[in-house]
């Protein structure tokens, strides 16, 4: 069965048949969240590294600062991956950084308009978000969880300050052939940065958030503002004063 339709269901088949062994895909038609079922797996014993979930449709997503995150059935590329590096338990908060680096160029690549990254790890075409990622530490390693907008119509986006790949123009929609895309890609970076390799130029190439002036916004704490001048090898935001932002809102200032 063919899944050129943008709504066409996720495919297992189709989607092993285009990555490589590392990876074993689970798909779900309903979950309460990729990112919970994998954690349990992770509890459980039983989860490896390179196990995935992928679900049409989540109850009960879950986004950075513990938001929600809704998607009608089959608009929306939802998927938790797990991964046991070898670098150092302190680097690992670097991966989602890695990971939306990875997403950006798979959607980059069949759109006109200009794809950014939004500290910590939003994708952005021009000014709007298309995709999200969370991490977590988990057992021996990291779960990465995924939300991207693939065929949402104006009317099923969560906030009126979202879009999705539909709405400008991509040609992409293939939700089977977007994840082996992206999984093919994030195998290689993930490789070369677990063996040592330097990414942050990479996502300096690609931020909209470094070299603006931000403030920063915390629930239950000051605001701050400053110029974003680079990112750490812990993906932390830094100042030009120096300062480290690990968490937070970052709010770009004209």
């Amino acid at each position: 069965m063919g899944s050129q339709a943008p709504r066409a269901p996720l495919n297992k088949s189709i989607i092993a048949a285009k990555i490589s062994q590392y990876w074993r895909v689970s798909v779900v038609d309903l979950t309460t969240s990729t990112q919970s079922d994998l954690a349990a797996l992770v509890n459980a014993g039983v989860a490896k590294s390179g196990d995935l979930i992928v679900a049409e449709f989540q109850s009960a997503g879950r986004g950075r600062l513990d938001r929600t995150f809704e998607a009608p059935a089959a608009t929306a590329l939802l998927f938790s991956l797990y991964l046991k590096p070898k670098s150092a338990r302190s680097d690992w908060s670097f991966i989602s950084f890695l990971a939306a680096m990875t997403l950006h160029d798979v959607i980059a690549e069949s759109l006109e308009k200009p794809v950014t990254l939004k500290w910590p790890n939003d994708i952005l075409i021009g000014e709007k978000k298309v995709a999200g990622i969370l991490a977590q530490l988990s057992g021996d390693g990291v779960i990465v969880g995924i939300g991207l907008n693939v065929d949402m119509s104006d009317a099923e986006l969560p906030v009126p300050t979202a879009t999705s790949l539909a709405l400008d123009g991509s040609e992409n929609l293939d939700r089977n052939h977007l994840l082996s895309d992206f999984l093919n890609r994030f195998e290689k970076n993930f490789e070369l940065w677990d063996s040592g390799v330097n990414f942050q130029e990479r996502y300096r190439e690609i931020s909209s958030t470094i070299g603006q002036k931000v403030r920063i916004e915390v629930v239950g704490r000051d605001p701050i503002e400053g110029e974003a001048v680079a990112i750490s090898t812990q993906g932390a935001l830094i100042l030009t004063d120096g300062f480290a932002v690990n968490v937070g809102d970052v709010v770009h200032l004209r």
